[in-house]
């Protein structure tokens, strides 16, 4: 009697291929040994040599990738479309922008121990939440515990409520438009419409030296590197393919004894920690957070990298954010008053012609060469 044949695995749960592997590698050997020896090894004048503004756009654009593959976690893998993944990021970059506001210390313009927006707005002491972010360590952990407190609390009301679809996504616009005007009020000791900026240090090195900006650049692209095995790790377990299911048919899942608020929860909250950790690699290398990164239109900009690379891929929002980001800082400088139209139009183009992104055109273009041959 014949063995009946398995099914094949599916996607999301096959092992990483050894190209992927390789391109992991790939990326690594740049980000750690290439990019450090043009910037710092090559000399200013050279056609070899990297510029500040090279490295730190480099860094820029991975702390972006990390947020597109945060926001595909839950969109791409649990169905959960958030508009307001901004505020996660904005929330982790000021929770350590306090402690680069508290590095600066008297080096400030009015020389005293709270920082120069306090002074000139007449604060007398640090507020309560201030207190401890002069310590690293507990900054770090303000990094992840803020975004993901903030997360873990809006996400158990929303799945418990079974609130999905179109009703969230407006939800979480909803949440980070308030954030931003929150934050936007001299009152609430977050720098109002400035927000921080003029850092000088950090962990007790100058934050405009090279070697720290290629530090700094080597470690954004380890947490990039890290997330995307991280988030491989999780979509390829049992808790990954419950998830898929339950994008697929949440109704089904239910039925069978799962609890799909648990997972939509778990994933939601990891999505925010990783969004806090990408903005607080981000605002030591660009120099300012302001509440505009919790702009609603910053939220779905995040949205369109996903789009764009390909959702429930991992890997193609991450070239995504990098394709968007790059043609934005083209863009802006050949053409500044067409940047918005041409985000607009890419987004509808990626909606009608290409449903699967970069990645699902990829595929797409593989198979009938394949097929062909």
């Amino acid at each position: 009697m014949d063995a009946v044949a398995r099914p094949p695995l599916p996607r999301w749960h096959l092992p990483m291929p050894r190209s992927g592997w390789a391109a992991l590698g790939g990326f690594c050997l740049v980000a750690f040994l290439v990019v450090p020896a043009l910037h710092l090894l090559a000399p200013a004048g050279s056609a070899l040599h990297l510029s500040d503004y090279a490295v730190t756009l480099g860094g820029k654009v991975m702390c972006y990738a990390i947020v597109a593959l945060a926001l595909d976690l839950v969109w791409g893998y649990g169905g959960i479309l958030s508009l307001g993944h901004g505020l996660f990021f904005a929330l982790g970059g000021y929770a350590f922008g306090m402690y680069l506001m508290r590095a600066i210390g008297r080096e400030g313009v009015y020389q005293s121990d709270l920082p120069d927006f306090m002074v000139f707005l007449d604060w007398k002491s640090l507020p309560w939440y201030w207190r401890g972010t002069e310590h690293a360590p507990w900054a770090l952990a303000l990094v992840v515990l803020a975004p993901a407190l903030v997360a873990l609390v809006f996400g158990w009301f929303a799945f418990r409520s079974r609130i999905r679809g179109v009703y969230f996504s407006i939800i979480t616009q909803a949440l980070t438009l308030a954030a931003m005007l929150l934050f936007f009020r001299n009152e609430t000791g977050f720098g109002g419409n400035n927000g921080f900026t003029d850092f000088k240090r950090i962990l007790g090195h100058s934050i405009t030296s090279p070697a720290t900006r290629v530090a700094l650049f080597a470690l954004t692209a380890a947490a990039l590197a890290g997330s995307l095995l991280l988030c491989r790790w999780l979509v390829s377990s049992r808790y990954g393919r419950v998830l898929t299911a339950i994008r697929d048919a949440e109704p089904r899942v239910r039925s069978l004894g799962y609890e799909p608020a648990r997972y939509k929860l778990f994933a939601w909250t990891s999505s925010a920690a990783l969004c806090g950790v990408a903005g607080a690699l981000y605002v030591p290398q660009v120099g300012i957070i302001n509440p505009s990164e919790m702009s609603p239109a910053a939220s779905i900009e995040i949205a369109v990298w996903v789009a764009v690379g390909g959702r429930g891929t991992l890997v193609g929002p991450v070239l995504g954010a990098a394709l968007v980001n790059l043609a934005k800082s083209w863009f802006t400088v050949a053409f500044p008053a067409f940047w918005n139209v041409f985000l607009g139009l890419l987004f509808i183009a990626v909606t009608l012609f290409l449903p699967g992104g970069l990645v699902g055109l990829w595929r797409r273009l593989t198979r009938r060469a394949e097929a062909k041959a």
